[in-house]
């Protein structure tokens, strides 16, 4: 029995909307479905407006039109993110100052922030990792105080939420002023490749609307607004064609559902874990702030060192099962380490080089699931730090 690490999950109702989607006449982009779907999440989670896109990817390159970035701006973000986070702000021309993670979470070290900015600065980008929230009011505070935009990666996040400091629990990228989202298939909800821009600050909408339409006001055209159409921003073919978005929708109505079992499978493995991996194997599991949810987007473990995760893997392969490491540090990769200007991120870099990741996906069964913790568990059972403690790579303890 070999079990995957990821498994992209069907409701039974994705074909039968796909059916009716093309049964509408209608398949290209903001048509039934595009404009349900949007609809659901906007009254769902709370956000000003959503537009659909073909990819995360895509949501964060519209922020980054939106919000005017020019060669020689500075954004903030973690190096501890996928290279989509980096990209949208490279292509515009921005500098790109990455943050280092927080020692209890891959997340960045919001109290690092304040040090990053200079009179450059245009927008902090703070990644929602593993869908825990970064500390959302120290963010916008800072935001506050240097008249900067707040973009959220939210890619990870759907579905999960943020208390702040006033008590009001809100959902994920509806705190700052523009937030991205992912539904490649990888993610809770999925379309294979898809995604969205939350925009909450309303001043960006009408705006975003044209981007999304490649630069046109073709929207408000079809919405009986203006008599004809055409060319009047710059934009790209940013929105995805219905039949995703009907696949979407089949996802969508059933979050809560989708939500529940992953929550479980999550639960399970903590509870197997706590108490044994991280008191007497000094791994680290993962942390979710008092002021976070979790949305189960995925369990991971951190290990002691290098070779510690090399051999988990390993192991966990040989019994047929697929764990994978996660992101590398954007600072030290071949793109940008000869760009690179700041200090040595050394949290990052431990994650990096220590993270593992344990399939979660809705069809994992109990029997499968607990095949992986049995593994997990034996290979730890016989694995002796003291054997790596010889190789440079051993892992700084923090307190």
């Amino acid at each position: 029995m070999k079990i995957p690490f990821n498994k992209p999950y069907m409701t039974g109702k994705e074909a039968h909307y796909m059916y009716d989607a093309v049964h509408t006449g209608k398949i290209s982009g903001n048509g039934k479905y595009t404009k349900k779907c949007q609809k659901y999440l906007k009254e769902l989670f709370g956000f000003g407006k959503c537009l659909l896109t073909t990819s995360c990817t895509d949501a964060l390159e519209m922020a980054a039109i939106l919000i005017d970035i020019k060669p020689g701006d500075e954004v903030i973000m973690p190096s501890y993110t996928f290279v989509s986070t980096s990209n949208a702000f490279i292509l515009r021309g921005a500098k790109i100052i990455f943050a280092d993670s927080r020692k209890d979470h891959p997340g960045m070290d919001e109290d690092s922030l304040e040090d990053l900015i200079t009179e450059r600065t245009k927008a902090i980008v703070p990644v929602h990792y593993a869908g825990v929230a970064c500390h959302m009011d120290k963010i916008m505070d800072l935001a506050d105080r240097y008249n900067l935009f707040v973009i959220e990666d939210a890619a990870q996040a759907i579905d999960s939420y943020y208390t702040g400091r006033n008590g009001i629990k809100k959902a994920l990228g509806s705190i700052g002023h523009l937030a991205a989202f992912s539904f490649h298939e990888t993610k809770n909800i999925i379309s294979g490749e898809g995604g969205m821009l939350a925009i909450n600050d309303l001043h960006f909408a009408e705006r975003a609307e044209i981007i999304w339409e490649k630069g046109t006001n073709r929207s408000a055209f079809f919405r009986g607004e203006v008599d004809k159409y055409g060319w009047v921003d710059i934009g790209s073919s940013f929105l995805p064609s219905d039949i995703i978005a009907a696949f979407l929708y089949a996802q969508v109505e059933n979050i809560e559902n989708i939500q529940c079992k992953r929550k479980e499978l999550w639960n399970n493995y903590n509870n197997s874990f706590c108490g044994i991996l991280d008191k007497v194997n000094k791994v680290q599991l993962p942390f979710v702030p008092e002021y976070a949810s979790n949305n189960a987007h995925m369990y991971y473990l951190i290990c002691s060192n290098a070779r510690e995760r090399e051999k988990l893997i390993d192991h966990l392969k040989t019994d047929g099962i697929l764990a994978v490491f996660h992101y590398l540090s954007l600072h030290k990769s071949k793109f940008y380490e000869d760009k690179y200007e700041g200090e040595k991120l050394e949290v990052s870099e431990s994650y990096s080089d220590y993270l593992v990741r344990l399939p979660l996906f809705y069809e994992l069964t109990e029997m499968e699931q607990d095949k992986i913790i049995k593994s997990v568990l034996e290979f730890y059972n016989t694995y002796s730090i003291e054997e790596d403690n010889t190789h440079s790579l051993r892992r700084k303890v923090y307190k």
